[in-house]
């Protein structure tokens, strides 16, 4: 049967629907505001998956084209193949706030699809998409522990706007996805435009009351049409082996936590698992997979009661320390630019190429094509870790890193017209223990600095972690892998003194206060002034010059209707400019042109050249002109490329003249006078007023 509930979040109506469609899910909602429309489903398999660790979720959101009146491109005119970059980060902003929100034990095969059926143009739906999640679960009879919603927040003219349409978030400064319980907010994802972090805090709890309604209508929904939540039945933890496995790894679990090196540490954590479950193999046949969660649980433990009581990390640094930076510059000779970035085991390596406008990447969605003059890509190849995998296209961990990276560097470029170059940065991570897309976005500021992209500051990154149990709470600067593994909170933030330019908070608890977000951003910004610092005393402006290496761009502006004259028929004119010049061309429908070539002297010819095809013509100017065509009545003569005038026999000579052909031939290069400009462009040129000219001229001398 179908039921409906509504609220108004922000000035907007938002619509949960359910029991019109999908109706063989384990639950389905459609979620409207405006005239966009997502339907959401969550399937429950009662297929249960055996020895596995984690949540068997699957998330899939897509965007249909039908859903904006288009019809996809591509030879099959079909959605088909790999998501796009939108539709993969807005599948991981769905996944992550909800995934925590599973009861321990839970491990049967479960999927939700968020599929955008109509959209406006005004009502963003990947947080409607969020929501639906959140709601299909709730419904269902699937043991979520929800619900949760989300809201975007945006800060117009000073002011927070909850779910801003596209053209107010043109004007924001901020643009947040926050993800919210009852009681606390578990995920948020973000740029900023050096926004302080005081700002931040009251964006995020502007959030966090904005999203109540919504918590409401899935509470609404869940008390008509809800099904009853099936148990997870979590099999009793055997004391008798939990006590006999402590006696045995304990003491050695805490000397091998406190292994500074991650490799020889995962070495020796390793070796402790295996003579554990081999001494007791022979008293507790075929419970090896107990003995490791029991070993895995222990480890936990023993590492959040060394922060909390002991004060003492991992690696032995101070809560708000540091690891060791090392940075070089300009390392590869043939690259436009490079940089490496170390953070103690955590190592990238960012390179920029420059190109043309040319080299932007299209892309295709629903409000309709664009143009991305800027790339940052991030790569995640399996020896960085120390593993052995087979290499396929990025994961969606890798495309949302470099999306994090590349929000947070974005606002230092500098505008297209004064460096009309595509930029694109790759950053190879060589190394990884914990934060490599912050060590990622310190290697691409520098990168781009040693490219001579002519940055407008500098941006740096810190990955901040928390363990809270009751009221003991330690808030970690600079997490590594383990920590971000066993704490509860990953809160990676970037920007510099000016304020934050891109934020990621995933929190696996409830309860994370104001104070220990204040705290927790006010030793962000302490950390990345401390690396910013080290980063300026390597490289503190951009090279004052490109790479040699770097391809050389001019740019111009002619008027649209000159463009046809640079062209050509057939494309002529353009192609010879760029044969002549080795050069690239690209023309905009506006005028404006960038020509890209190997040296500045190729780009300033081409320049040249398409500004002698747009001259022109000027009453009483002298032109060097060339006979094209010869008539009864006159001649024809180019006096520019594509532009041409006629010599009437009469403006010929300063004589009578019976030919033409006996004043001039084709080919013939002559002085002309334009003397007359007609209301329809024609010219009308004069070689008898230039040698008239020439004679006064000699009889005055």
């Amino acid at each position: 049967m179908k039921r409906s509930v509504t609220a108004e979040i922000g000035g907007r109506s938002i619509t949960i629907e359910t029991g019109a469609m999908a109706r063989q899910a384990s639950g389905a909602v459609i979620v409207k505001s405006g005239d966009t429309v997502v339907l959401v489903s969550a399937v429950k398999e009662d297929k249960v998956r055996e020895g596995i660790d984690f949540v068997p979720l699957m998330v899939d959101y897509q965007e249909m084209s039908y859903a904006a009146g288009r019809i996809p491109g591509g030879f099959f005119r079909r959605e088909i193949g790999r998501p796009s970059e939108k539709e993969t980060l807005t599948s991981r902003l769905i996944d992550r706030p909800i995934r925590p929100l599973f009861p321990k034990g839970y491990n049967c095969e479960t999927q939700i699809i968020a599929t955008v059926l109509s959209v406006d143009q005004e009502n963003e739906p990947d947080v409607l998409a969020i929501t639906g999640a959140s709601a299909a679960l709730h419904i269902s009879p699937v043991p979520f522990q929800g619900p949760i919603a989300a809201v975007r927040i945006g800060r117009v003219d000073g002011r927070f706007v909850v779910n801003p349409s596209a053209a107010q978030l043109e004007k924001s400064d901020l643009n947040l996805v926050v993800a919210g319980s009852r009681n606390a907010i578990v995920m948020v994802e973000g740029e900023a435009s050096f926004v302080p972090e005081g700002d931040v805090i009251e964006a995020l709890e502007f959030a966090h009351e904005a999203l109540q309604p919504l918590l409401d209508l899935q509470e609404r929904l869940r008390a008509e049409v809800g099904k009853p939540k099936e148990e997870v039945v979590v099999p009793e933890v055997d004391k008798e082996l939990v006590e006999v496995v402590k006696e045995k790894a304990i003491t050695a679990l805490r000397e091998v936590m406190t292994t500074p090196d991650k490799v020889l540490r995962k070495t020796r954590k390793k070796e402790l698992y295996s003579a554990v479950v081999e001494e007791l193999a022979d008293a507790y046949p075929d419970r090896q997979s107990e003995i490791l969660e029991i070993l895995g649980e222990l480890e936990k433990k023993v590492v959040r009661e060394m922060m909390l009581q002991e004060k003492r990390r991992i690696d032995g640094r101070g809560f708000e320390d540091i690891r060791p930076i090392e940075i070089e510059v300009g390392l590869l000779p043939r690259t436009h630019g490079s940089a490496m970035f170390r953070r103690g085991e955590t190592q990238v390596l960012c390179i920029t190429t420059l190109g043309s406008s040319a080299d932007e990447q299209k892309i295709e969605a629903l409000t309709g094509e664009t143009f991305k003059s800027f790339m940052l890509h991030y790569n995640f190849p399996p020896y960085c870790v120390g593993e052995v995998k087979p290499l396929r296209g990025p994961s969606r961990r890798e495309i949302g890193h470099g999306a994090l990276a590349e929000r947070a560097v974005k606002p230092i470029l500098p505008d297209s017209d004064s460096f009309p170059y595509t930029i694109r940065v790759v950053s190879e991570v060589l190394e990884s223990n914990g934060s490599s897309s912050m060590a990622t976005v310190c290697g691409a500021t520098l990168s781009l600095m040693d490219a001579g992209v002519p940055v407008k500051d500098m941006v740096a990154g810190i990955a901040m972690g928390l363990v809270k149990e009751g009221d003991e709470v330690v808030i970690l600067t600079d997490i590594i892998g383990d920590e971000d593994h066993l704490g509860d909170m990953d809160f990676k933030v970037t920007g510099n003194e000016k304020g934050i330019t891109a934020l990621q908070m995933d929190i696996k608890i409830t309860g994370i206060t104001r104070s220990i977000m204040e705290e927790a951003l006010s030793r962000a910004r302490k950390a990345r002034l401390e690396i910013l610092d080290k980063m300026r005393s390597v490289l503190s402006t951009p090279r004052p010059d490109l790479s040699p290496y770097a391809p050389r761009v001019a740019v111009t502006k002619v008027s649209p209707d000159k463009i046809r004259d640079i062209i050509g028929p057939g494309g002529k004119v353009i192609k010879h400019i760029i044969a002549e010049t080795d050069t690239k061309i690209d023309i905009e429908e506006d005028g404006r042109i960038a020509v890209m070539g190997p040296s500045t002297e190729a780009c300033e010819k081409a320049i040249e050249m398409i500004k002698e095809l747009t001259i022109e013509p000027e009453l009483g100017q002298v032109y060097l002109a060339k006979i094209t065509r010869i008539t009864d009545f006159g001649a024809f003569a180019e006096i520019r490329p594509n532009l041409e005038g006629l010599i009437h026999i009469s403006q010929l000579d300063n004589k009578r003249v019976r030919k033409v052909s006996d004043v001039v031939k084709e080919g013939d290069e002559v002085l002309v006078k334009v003397i007359e400009i007609d209301k329809d462009g024609r010219v009308k040129l004069s070689r008898k007023a230039v040698m008239e000219k020439s004679s006064h001229s000699h009889n005055r001398r």
